[in-house]
């Protein structure tokens, strides 16, 4: 028998009819199309993790396992073990292809602006001084918005080297030295010190800034009579460079000191009289509610300039509350109000379409909620032909009213990075509540809003679909029974792998958001006898698992002994149930994980069907490299070498695996298949090789199992037919008998 594989095609039933005037070109495309392959777990998952919600999007990556194994990237440092191996985080910066640095002066007026409301320590502030003074040149650390640029603006202006000149932030490292303009007439020379300054600066992996490049910088600027301070972020490749770090001051101290400037008085008596209003402000119990979680600095003093707006009287107090939670519920339920205080229906689709797409493009928001806005209209009025205006309210005054925001930003795309126009709504919880209170307060609306999530399920684009996942997964958090008859279990019984995926997702943010009951739900349907259920269970417990390993394991293995108790189980979910042990193998539980498959492969009573499977999905997991890159250092390799140099006692855990996928004929021929991958990943990465070198010996159990690695070695080939690698060779010798040594 042989292991199983990736899941094969389904033909796709067709759905219920949908009244005539309902169908899309979309949907009669998708009856209409080729049968759909569904999408592998793993990429599922990365879709999860990369297309949630923001406010969920940090929780998936650091629960459920995101795109890399435990949130962190494995790679290769100087054809060594570097420490635990763990090289940072995913993001990949590249430097501009312009020819000569951009650079221009930042005004004065704008440094002592600045300089009037900054807040810092002030102990920390003056030993970041006296570095910049003796060194000329200060890496500041922190992440964006964090004030770092401010910090290093008054940092250059307490040295006295102004003007400043802001510099782009896709410098070349390579280039610093040049950017300095040195002095050359003698009163130049004495002239005030200039001040250079590079915010956020972008090198790549490939290219760090390194120590010769600040040592060479440093030069020039002792010459010039200059200073110059950039700041990174904390997971920016350095090597050698000391970097500071930046704390942001605290959020309190910073509303006060922009309060008291707004308020400031132009005599004592009105000094003091300013103070003790900035001390009431302070007591505003909007004002806890703000800073009750971590907040960007530009945030609060946007907050200020609303409290000191309230304080002389130009702004009403219902507008304070639009900061804090305890009124978006009551503002959510004047906008769905039927009266002169609610929005037209337009605008309320908008509204929910903003909610499930809060942070995201604009364009599509404002796509689709038209046609949440048709079928709306369809409910109030069936025997009226719905209409949609083409053109309507500029976006600015449309966000406006929706206390939203629009914002520019670049995203990765298969064609590079591309910028984008995204909406998002002020208050955090806002999508939460207008989701809530639509779905519970206003039942009428349930049925043109299960409709359009139902039609969004089916969408070709991921974000779309993940979207509407994390949509119902907030309407089961504020009515869990309701959510799961009217869509999670109709897209779990759908034949579209589509819609079982955006079932099984939908599910998994359900658990993440702490709605109780998910997991006997997921019990339930990995046994239950429609095999649609058991597939979107597999793939939640594949999602959901690492939270508890072991008992997803069992789970797992109990639903692999069930398909294996019909005559001919179904290849399709064999095939998704490797790909959960896949998912849980890559999870950030993969030392509980790869200890216990390791007991289940060698565990006779455990059976050979269940090896089989377990097996497949642990060469799934060995096929995956870091940061999915396709010639980058393999994930579980990298998670052996980092056991070598520190907890030896989980390095047998990853030999043992590859034994019986090596013993096995089943898993066999795709064991020797991954490990050629393996052998020439290591002709790429000198890491990789002293890894495999470290692992090679430890995959032989008997002389069979040398034969077998030293055959595979001495006749690979290379990539592309091409020779076969040296590597392959210097391999070859770590599994060559050692010559007896003679007694003396």
């Amino acid at each position: 028998m042989s292991a199983p594989g990736a899941a094969g095609t389904a033909a796709e039933s067709t759905e219920p009819e949908a009244p005539a005037e309902e169908k899309t070109a979309e949907a009669a495309a998708e009856e209409t199309a080729a049968p759909e392959r569904p999408q592998d777990a793993w990429s599922a998952r990365r879709d999860l993790a990369d297309h949630a919600p923001a406010g969920m999007r940090a929780e998936v990556r650091s629960r459920f396992g995101g795109g890399l194994v435990g949130g962190d990237q494995h790679g290769v440092s100087g054809g060594r073990v570097s420490g635990d191996v763990v090289m940072g985080g995913k993001n990949v910066y590249h430097f501009g292809m312009s020819s000569a640095p951009a650079s221009g002066t930042v005004p004065a007026e704008t440094l002592e602006r600045l300089a009037a409301v900054f807040v810092c320590d002030e102990e920390r502030f003056a030993r970041l001084t006296a570095v910049l003074r003796r060194e000329r040149v200060l890496v500041l650390s922190g992440p964006p918005l964090s004030g770092r640029r401010t910090a290093a603006l008054m940092l250059l202006r307490e040295v006295g080297a102004v003007p400043v000149h802001a510099l782009a932030r896709d410098t070349k490292p390579e280039r610093f030295a040049e950017v300095v303009q040195p002095r050359t007439e003698e009163a130049d020379r004495k002239a005030q010190p200039r001040g250079y300054f590079i915010d956020g600066l972008v090198p790549t992996r490939d290219h760090p800034v390194r120590e010769p490049h600040l040592l060479a910088l440093r030069d020039s600027l002792a010459e010039a009579g200059a200073y110059l301070v950039l700041t990174v972020e904390p997971d920016i490749p350095l090597e050698d460079v000391v970097s500071h770090a930046w704390t942001p001051p605290a959020e309190r101290a910073v509303l006060r000191v922009h309060l008291s400037r707004m308020l400031k008085g132009d005599d004592d008596e009105a000094e003091e009289l300013a103070e003790a209003r900035v001390t009431a402000l302070l007591d505003h119990p909007s004002v806890p509610a703000l800073l009750a979680g971590p907040h960007q600095l530009r945030e609060v003093v946007a907050f200020a300039h609303r409290l000191a707006a309230h304080a002389t009287g130009t702004d009403p107090e219902g507008s304070l509350a639009d900061f804090g939670d305890g009124l978006v519920t009551a503002q959510a339920r004047e906008w769905f109000a039927e009266d002169e205080e609610g929005l037209p229906l337009r605008e309320k689709a908008f509204l929910l379409a903003l909610a499930v797409f809060d942070g995201g493009p604009y364009a599509l928001a404002a796509e689709l909620s038209d046609r949440l806005h048709a079928r709306l209209q369809r409910v109030e009025d069936p025997t009226r032909p719905a209409r949609v205006p083409v053109f309507g309210t500029h976006l600015d005054h449309r966000l406006a009213r929706a206390r939203a925001r629009s914002y520019a930003e670049e995203i990765a795309t298969e064609w590079g990075p591309v910028l984008q126009r995204n909406a998002a709504f002020h208050h955090a919880s806002t999508a939460g509540i207008l989701l809530a209170e639509a779905w519970t307060s206003h039942p009428s609306a349930r049925p043109a809003l299960v409709g359009w999530l139902d039609e969004l399920a089916a969408d070709g684009r991921p974000l779309v679909r993940t979207r509407v996942a994390s949509a119902t997964a907030l309407l089961a958090r504020a009515d869990l029974p309701s959510a799961i008859a009217l869509l999670i279990e109709e897209w779990a019984d759908s034949d579209h792998y589509r819609r079982r995926l955006v079932a099984a997702q939908a599910l998994a943010l359900t658990h993440l958001l702490g709605v109780p009951n998910v997991r006997i739900l997921l019990e339930d349907w990995v046994s239950d006898p429609r095999p649609q259920r058991r597939w979107v269970a597999i793939r939640t417990l594949g999602v959901t698992g690492p939270e508890q390993p072991l008992a997803t394991l069992a789970a797992l293995r109990r639903a692999i002994r069930a398909e294996y108790a019909d005559e001919s189980p179904e290849q399709e979910m064999l095939g998704e149930l490797a790909e959960a042990v896949e998912l849980l193998a890559l999870s950030p539980a993969h030392e509980a994980v790869l200890g216990d498959l390791l007991r289940t492969v060698t565990e006779p009573r455990e059976g050979h069907q269940v090896h089989e499977v377990v097996l497949a999905g642990f060469l799934r997991a060995c096929g995956h490299t870091t940061d999915d890159r396709p010639q980058g250092p393999p994930l579980l390799l990298a998670h052996f070498a980092k056991a070598l140099t520190g907890d030896r006692a989980r390095s047998h855990e990853l030999p043992g695996l590859w034994q019986a996928a090596l013993a096995r004929p089943a898993s066999r021929a795709e064991a020797l298949r991954v490990l050629r991958e393996w052998v020439l990943a290591a002709a790429r990465d000198e890491f990789v090789e002293w890894s495999l070198a470290a692992l090679l010996p430890r995959l032989i159990g008997s002389h069979d199992d040398a034969e077998r690695l030293r055959h595979l070695l001495r006749t690979m080939p290379g990539e592309d037919a091409t020779p076969a690698p040296a590597v392959a060779g210097r391999l070859l010798t770590v599994l060559l008998p050692r010559p007896a040594t003679s007694p003396a």
